[in-house]
């Protein structure tokens, strides 16, 4: 139920004569209305409205509203209910049972904690609804000036220098956890609406481990894919993961090398669009830098993606594996570890054995696929089964030790953690 107006009570000047006695005046309720729109004020010790800011774009601050409901003439306030926030612009109000709705304390004050994500000048939109209805707004302007020596963290998505992991809600919006994180808590959410299809994540593969050096910040790019279709979805990361700015395709390879790098014809089942690649990971950087590479699995075969940007097909195509062996396994891109080789893990899905396939570097600086020939070998851990766990994953090193970590969504989508592939921690239910 929801309290529109607020009463007072008085007393009336009017006496009634009972039996030729006075009897006292009686209790008359007088109705006034809480009419007055509650106030509400911003400040922020990180980034101040006047400047200078502590802190940059791209990293969290403290945000404090205050709020007030002013009493009506001759009457007494509902109370302050609930306030909205969001950047620039909030849309229709939706009242204290929306998204995004926050209680007050006690006094009144809402502290906020909130990734700053453009640099420049930002403007935070602020609703406060009392118990009557009614409803105040205030815009609260600062100017964020870009970090001079941002993160560059593979794996990072937010722009923290965390590598994050990426999990769907239940709602189907994307949620991004810490590597190093203890408990489900998101660091911060990607609407479902953000999602390809505008409804959620939950239908997609999403890989992420590098970003084009053609934008700012230095964190992860999307590559966002549904299997079976044959578009591939780029999201370039310019606004510390919140994805404002819409997608684009991310090319197929339309060039083929050979083992040593040399520009040969493409096999003959080589696809001209993504629609073969039943799965795709982020491998990580295969030349340094921080341009990523792909790797699919197409037909039971790997190939690598990899050399160029992905958002104008100039990445080049390599066959990775023959055998036609590797249907029934889940690909997982551990990224590099603290030398900087790379590798890959793999479930076996009929098993529940889990592999971790070496990719050293050979002695000119190329990456050597060669254990990849063998899906069955290299076998690390068993026990991981779909049954258990029916999504696995790695975003690189969680506990610091140098070396690439793994983590797992059980049954009843409690988000585990590993060191490597041992030592299991249970951080709690997802969201």
């Amino acid at each position: 139920m929801t309290l529109r107006h607020a009463r007072r009570l008085g007393w009336s000047a009017a006496a009634t004569v009972v039996a030729g006695l006075i009897a006292a005046p009686a209790a008359v309720a007088d109705t006034a209305p809480d009419t007055t729109s509650p106030t509400v004020t911003v400040s922020s010790p990180d980034f101040p409205a006047g400047g200078p800011a502590t802190r940059y774009a791209g990293q969290k601050g403290t945000f404090v509203l205050r709020t007030a409901d002013p009493a009506p003439p001759g009457g007494t306030a509902s109370g302050v209910a609930c306030v909205r926030y969001g950047w620039d612009y909030l849309g229709v109000s939706s009242g204290c049972d929306g998204p995004g709705a926050v209680r007050p304390d006690g006094d009144g004050t809402v502290t906020l904690n909130l990734q700053v994500v453009n640099w420049g000048t930002n403007t935070l939109t602020v609703e406060v609804t009392d118990r009557a209805g009614n409803v105040g707004r205030a815009g609260y302007t600062f100017y964020a000036p870009s970090n001079p020596n941002p993160p560059r963290t593979l794996g990072d998505v937010d722009g923290d220098g965390v590598a994050d992991i990426l999990v769907p809600d239940a709602q189907g919006n994307l949620q991004y956890l810490g590597v190093n994180a203890t408990g489900t808590v998101p660091g911060s959410t990607v609407r479902a609406a953000v999602a390809p299809d505008r409804t959620g994540w939950a239908s997609y593969q999403v890989a992420h481990r590098g970003w084009s050096n053609d934008h700012a910040p230095s964190a992860d790019d999307f590559f966002v894919h549904k299997p079976g279709q044959g578009y591939l979805y780029l999201y370039r990361n310019v606004d510390y993961g919140s994805f404002g700015q819409t997608w684009t395709g991310a090319d197929r390879s339309t060039e083929c090398v050979d083992d040593t790098a040399t520009v040969v014809a493409c096999p003959a089942d080589f696809a001209k669009d993504w629609s073969k690649a039943d799965q795709l990971v982020a491998f990580g950087p295969v030349d340094g830098g921080t341009e990523p590479s792909l790797v699919t699995l197409e037909g039971g075969n790997l190939w690598l993606h990899s050399g160029g940007d992905f958002a104008y097909g100039y990445q080049q195509a390599r066959k990775l594996t023959t055998s036609g062996a590797w249907n029934g396994y889940d690909l997982i891109a551990p990224g590099p570890d603290a030398a900087g080789d790379l590798a890959l893990w793999a479930r076996d899905r009929a098993t529940g054995e889990l592999h971790a396939y070496p990719v050293p570097k050979r002695a000119d600086g190329t990456p050597d696929f060669s254990a990849l020939a063998d899906p069955s070998g290299h076998v690390v851990a068993t026990g991981f089964t779909t049954a258990a766990y029916p999504t696995l994953g790695s975003s690189g090193d969680g506990d610091g030790d140098g070396g690439p970590d793994l983590w797992a969504v059980t049954a009843d989508r409690h988000l585990m953690t590993f060191g490597g592939w041992s030592a299991p921690k249970d951080l709690g239910a997802l969201r």
